[in-house]
């Protein structure tokens, strides 16, 4: 059995084209849709009814859209959404946070881990709650970074200051002596070529590739995956042109998104 209706990503910018490449990679013979609104961005300093109404608004898009299931590539949503908004909609949801926590806890030989994340998110503690679940011994360090997103998508990666922000960052993180750092914001793999200047790069955890690998696996036990590639459809809620130039660290766009 295949079911050729899109799989639908969303996030507050490019971010999630991280978790987007990831999952294309692994089924290329898939329709896809991805959303960035950009408008609203960044999420992270957003309030808990705001998030939810732009999840709501986003959803109920992709459901016009004929989605067949739909990735929260933006850990803020997940923290703050997934639970209120999961059962409202006639498709698949999956949320980053709570597919990956399961995963984060069983790690090898990792015995801490840093998380660092958007305010929102680590106001939530829903990295802490969720690996919490599945191993109570694992100890979990949560930090904000509230100025990452914007030195992605306003593509500032190498500038003094941002350099020295990162750093401030990752100089508090350090103090608790992490096994691994988790990366929990899909803009902060962007960073990777400035955080590995302080720290290995392997001390770090892209938690995206854990994520695509169970929406692979999740959508082939459920009879749901493709097999006629046909499109792939961008779209924003504002600046398609930004959005074009700051994605192709992980992405190329052929075109501009579509503005809605």
């Amino acid at each position: 059995m295949t079911d050729n209706r899109p799989i639908a990503f969303f996030d507050s910018g490019v971010g999630g084209l991280t978790v987007f490449a990831k999952v294309k990679k692994l089924l290329p013979s898939e329709n896809y849709l991805y959303f960035g609104d950009t408008k609203n961005m960044p999420y992270g300093e957003k309030t808990e009814k705001q998030l939810i109404e732009f999840a709501d608004r986003i959803f109920k898009f992709f459901e016009k859209q004929n989605a067949k299931a739909v990735v929260m590539a933006c850990n803020t949503t997940s923290a703050i959404t997934y639970e209120k908004l999961k059962d409202n909609y006639n498709f698949k949801i999956y949320p980053i946070i709570q597919t990956v926590c399961s995963t984060l806890a069983g790690l090898d030989g990792v015995k801490s881990l840093g998380v660092i994340a958007t305010p929102a998110t680590i106001n939530s503690h829903a990295y802490s709650k969720g690996i919490a679940k599945y191993n109570k011994d694992m100890k979990v360090y949560e930090l904000a970074a509230p100025n990452w997103v914007r030195i992605v998508e306003e593509h500032r990666i190498h500038q003094p200051q941002s350099i020295e922000q990162i750093k401030e960052i990752l100089e508090v993180m350090k103090e608790n002596n992490p096994d691994k750092i988790v990366l929990a914001c899909t803009h902060y793999p962007y960073l990777l070529d400035v955080l590995k200047k302080f720290l290995p790069e392997d001390k770090y955890i892209d938690p995206a590739i854990f994520f695509a690998q169970s929406i692979k696996n999740d959508l082939k036990k459920n009879n749901l995956l493709g097999k006629e590639p046909t499109y792939e459809r961008f779209y924003v809620s504002s600046d398609p042109e930004n959005f074009k130039i700051a994605s192709e660290l992980f992405y190329k766009l052929d075109i501009l998104p579509e503005l809605v």
